[in-house]
């Protein structure tokens, strides 16, 4: 539910013409100094645009609570547009006696803005951690609010190959396409890439909350992980698992996320899953994982029967495991033949 406080700048389009005709007349206008400008003048104007082209603040979004200490911001949208500035994945964070911590931040740092607004209505208390879930950037480019709230020394904990991902191609490429899915609304936001990195079964003392921490391979990323909140009996999935979306899986595998789940329910016995996107239930994997099968078992059954793609398509869309989503899913139609195509490919892999 969105509290009604519009952005300070409800035309991102036209921002964007205004901060390129600043900065051509600030470029023109430096040049026309010449060797007589001087450091101060220059990082002086370099100060001002830097203000002037960050994107419009994101209207707040308050807060549901969803157990004794786990609180969530969600997100209405699963994919980013200038309407919704990038605001597309839930923004989860834990209120423990040593401080609030952070379960993937959000996508920019208008974003990570409005969150700490929202964590304001809740507690004083200072935001002590961070865990980005995996590298796409509407779970962590938000970072950025929260080094600037509380310091470079702000812990901020990843799989090892999220924060190589995010240092590296990753990183640069989200920057970039949130920028451009938005229309420069996410503009200023800048990449602030995980200090410390965690493996599977560590675990985080906050006093009257331990955080566990699970991976089990490739899912949604080959760098996923949830986090359990012990005491709630509550796991936080990030994208490994959605509520009425397809969980995108370019970077993943079927296989490797039935798998994941398996270890999860297993390991993590939760009465409550907090997705990336979505509503947090006891439902999400059971949802995801029915989805899922129907789509990869049909791909496998197509491949052992020598049939191609498109017989394994049509096979896919009679499924009602299927079928019965596709009216509430998210992107269904644009994306099912993406996701198909993907288990098809991984299903012939399988089998050779």
């Amino acid at each position: 539910m969105r509290t009604p406080s519009p952005p300070s700048n409800p035309h991102p389009a036209a921002a964007t013409v205004s901060r390129r005709r600043f900065l051509q007349m600030g470029l023109a206008g430096a040049a026309g100094v010449g060797l007589a400008a001087n450091w101060a003048d220059l990082s002086a104007f370099a100060a001002d645009l830097h203000d002037f082209i960050r994107g419009p603040a994101v209207p707040d979004i308050a807060p549901q609570r969803l157990s004794e200490h786990v609180w969530m911001i969600w997100s209405k949208d699963g994919f980013p547009t200038p309407e919704n500035q990038g605001m597309m994945s839930n923004i989860t964070f834990v209120v423990t006696q040593k401080g609030v911590v952070m379960l993937d931040p959000g996508g920019s740092v208008q974003i990570g803005e409005m969150a700490l607004r929202m964590i304001r209505t809740v507690t004083d208390k200072p935001v002590v951690a961070i865990f980005n879930s995996h590298y796409h950037g509407d779970h962590w480019l938000a970072n950025h609010a929260f080094e600037d709230a509380f310091g470079k020394d702000l812990p901020i904990y990843a799989h090892p190959v999220t924060k190589k991902e995010i240092e590296g191609v990753q990183g640069s490429m989200w920057h970039s396409l949130m920028e451009r899915w938005t229309n420069q609304a996410t503009a200023g936001t800048r990449i602030v890439a995980p200090n410390h990195t965690v493996e599977h079964g560590a675990t985080f003392d906050y006093g009257d909350v331990t955080l566990r921490i699970h991976h089990y391979g490739v899912a949604h990323t080959p760098g996923d992980i949830c986090i359990e909140v012990v005491q709630d009996a509550l796991t936080h999935v990030g994208d490994i698992a959605m509520d009425r979306r397809i969980a995108n899986m370019d970077d993943g595998s079927y296989v490797g996320t039935f798998r994941f789940y398996d270890a999860l329910e297993k390991n993590a016995p939760s009465k409550i899953w907090v997705p990336g996107h979505g509503h947090a239930s006891a439902e999400v994997l059971k949802w995801n994982r029915a989805l899922f099968e129907g789509i990869y078992e049909n791909c496998v059954k197509a491949v052992e029967d020598g049939r191609d793609m498109a017989s394994a398509r049509a096979a896919v869309l009679k499924d009602p495991r299927v079928a019965g989503k596709a009216a509430d899913t998210a992107g269904f139609d644009a994306n099912i033949g993406k996701y198909v195509s993907l288990a098809y490919l991984e299903a012939e892999k399988e089998a050779f």
